[in-house]
């Protein structure tokens, strides 16, 4: 049976423009907001990457528990902590969040009430033409108000199926995703679910990374990428996303899967 029309499955990447055309200047700022007292290096090193790359400003956000454990570098900054040591609600917080064209969401929340409400908090009050990225342990954050946040324009999730599915069941959405479906039902479900919400969707299933954006489909076997099942979440990817989709803001779902392929633009440009 052929796939349906809304489902590309590709083995390069869709849109080669998006590789030729990285700015050779330095241009846009990204916040990155992570990391608790106990577990901060993925944050340190997301910034590290992006300020690699052509962009004005990528500037680290973490708890200030952490300020006399760390060295001092020019594009960290802190805002209060709880007494545990992850992000107390605080003006901080959500002015650095505001202070940027995306928001990167690392990750390294810890378990804390009190840092779930400050981070949903700050999610919800970003700027609409604010592109916002969730990885890693921040996409559990937003079960407390999913709705509210799913319909966030620039809205650009990093997820597991397994959080995925709780996403689902916080938003109230009619059709449940499972571990155990073959990967036709999950291309369906998430074809209906991006229609009904904005937002941009990456998840892996059956060893297919698959990216969904307004109804339209793309997925890719795992082993064309340069990741494996555990890597995909480390951060390094989160942060090719945040890059690309700074860069191209008028196609999140196109800038999501060309940063599947980032490590071939060598050879795209040869």
């Amino acid at each position: 049976m052929n796939p349906p029309t809304y489902w590309q499955k590709l083995d390069q990447v869709v849109d080669n423009s998006i590789l030729w055309n990285i700015p050779e200047q330095k241009t846009g700022r990204i916040s990155i907001i992570g990391g608790n007292v106990q577990s901060f290096m993925t944050e340190i090193k997301n910034t590290e990457f992006l300020n690699s790359l052509p962009i004005k400003d990528a500037n680290l956000l973490l708890p200030d528990a952490l300020k006399n454990k760390i060295p001092t570098f020019a594009s960290v900054y802190f805002a209060e902590s709880t007494e545990s040591g992850s992000f107390a609600k605080s003006s901080t917080l959500k002015n650095f969040a505001l202070d940027s064209d995306l928001a990167l969401f690392s990750g390294d929340f810890s378990k804390n009430s009190i840092t779930e409400i400050a981070i949903l908090d700050t999610i919800k009050q970003l700027h609409p033409n604010q592109i916002t990225l969730l990885s890693r342990d921040s996409v559990d954050l937003i079960s407390a108000n999913a709705q509210e946040v799913l319909e966030q324009p620039n809205l650009v999730i990093l997820s597991s199926m397994l959080q995925l599915q709780k996403v689902f069941r916080a938003a109230l959405y009619p059709k449940m995703l499972l571990l155990s479906m073959p990967i036709f039902p999950v291309i369906e479900i998430l074809h209906k679910f991006t229609l009904s919400y904005p937002c941009t969707i990456l998840t892996l299933h059956q060893n297919q990374i698959i990216v969904a954006k307004n109804g339209s489909i793309y997925s890719t076997p795992i082993e064309r990428t340069s990741y494996t099942p555990l890597s995909l979440w480390s951060g390094t990817l989160a942060c090719k996303i945040a890059a690309l989709s700074l860069w191209n803001p008028q196609n999140l779902h196109h800038a999501a899967t060309t940063a599947l392929f980032w490590d071939h633009r060598i050879w795209i440009l040869c």
